[in-house]
């Protein structure tokens, strides 16, 4: 990946770009109080004739002197404009503001991430997701999905369903060119792809695995949809390594899945993919790996996000680099029949079959 082969800032650039890190809680907070407050909205309202503070007072309501503090503060981040007393909103600030990516890594950050993520070095130490702890007492971050708030809980999914649902119709013309009839759909959280496999296919039969609190929600979603005849679920904790999975199946698929385990922990269920499959059956696996994206922003994202592994989720996993992910893949018995790069916001498809 040539992003990350030299030095792209002069020294000037590079001391400036430093502050900007050194105060990169102030500048995520601000931000997004500006957003959510409805400052940058009233801006972006005045067009190019912009607002004085004055104004921007009156229209969001809230006292002169935060408004103040935070206008200054998105001067410096780059959100808005000063000219002739008024401010304007910048290209950045019409992005934070309107862009669905932005919201969605920026409401992810908030609400599953930024507390959590204080206890990143000893997380690191501890080879365990310390952060977890603002939330409760779990091991994972899966067991907790099901109780956890709200608001939490939409931040998630909303994370989680935005990098994986725009490439599903683009997916499911290559999982069913072999026209499978059993198709084992392993970490299936809320029913999403299997749905999707069921109205695809209408002779296919899907089976769900995943954890109790999840087959619940996934339960609830599929029998609104008159679809429980054809999707089936299998409840385990797929991190037991004596937990089998079902045999017999086609077709087995993991979406974002894997990257949620370490290397060992990964070889561990492809090793019992290889049992739960037939022989001439295919692996899929959707994964966003960062060396294999086509903007710097996308790789740069995917190797934050994988400090809310390390923080959050289970204290040992990440987003991958295709070939740490791929040495697992070839130790498991399976070779890589396909690959398909930059399949919507940044995935990545496998087709999978067994070494013979």
């Amino acid at each position: 990946m040539e992003f990350f082969k030299k030095e792209k800032r002069t020294a000037l650039e590079a001391i400036e770009y430093a502050q900007f890190i050194a105060h990169a809680p102030m500048v995520f907070q601000a931000s997004r109080v500006l957003r959510d407050s409805g400052i940058l909205k009233a801006i972006q309202d005045s067009k190019k004739v912009g607002l004085t503070l004055e104004e921007v007072v009156e229209k969001v309501k809230l006292p002169h002197y935060g408004v103040r503090v935070l206008l200054e503060s998105g001067l410096g981040i780059g959100l808005v404009l000063f000219n002739d007393n008024k401010y304007t909103i910048s290209k950045t600030g019409l992005f934070i503001l309107n862009d669905n990516m932005t919201r969605v890594n920026m409401d992810f950050v908030q609400d599953v991430c930024y507390k959590g993520l204080h206890n990143l070095e000893d997380s690191i130490k501890n080879e365990k997701p310390e952060g977890l702890k603002v939330f409760g007492s779990w091991k994972t971050v899966y067991e907790a999905l099901s109780q956890l708030p709200d608001f939490v809980q939409k931040s998630w999914f909303g994370f989680d369903h935005y990098y994986s649902d725009d490439a599903f119709p683009l997916v499911l013309p290559l999982v069913f060119k072999n026209k499978p009839k059993k198709l084992l759909d392993i970490g299936g959280n809320t029913g999403k792809w299997s749905i999707a496999c069921a109205n695809f296919d209408k002779d296919v039969q899907v089976t769900i695995v995943d954890l109790p609190g999840q087959v619940n929600m996934a339960k609830a979603n599929i029998e609104k949809l008159g679809l429980s005849d054809r999707i089936s679920f299998y409840e385990t904790n797929i991190l037991d390594e004596n937990n089998k999975l079902p045999k017999g199946y086609d077709a087995i698929w993991m979406s974002q899945f894997l990257d949620c385990f370490s290397e060992k922990e990964i070889v561990s269920i492809l090793n019992r993919c290889h049992e739960a499959i037939n022989d001439d059956g295919f692996v899929f696996i959707l994964e966003p790996f960062w060396d294999r994206q086509r903007f710097e922003a996308a790789a740069f994202s995917l190797q934050q996000t994988s400090l809310y592994f390390t923080t959050i989720a289970n204290g040992n996993s990440q987003m991958y680099h295709s070939q740490v992910f791929l040495t697992c893949v070839r130790a498991a018995g399976f070779e890589v029949v396909e690959q398909v790069d930059q399949i919507g916001v940044s995935q990545t498809l496998l087709k999978c079959k067994k070494i013979k």
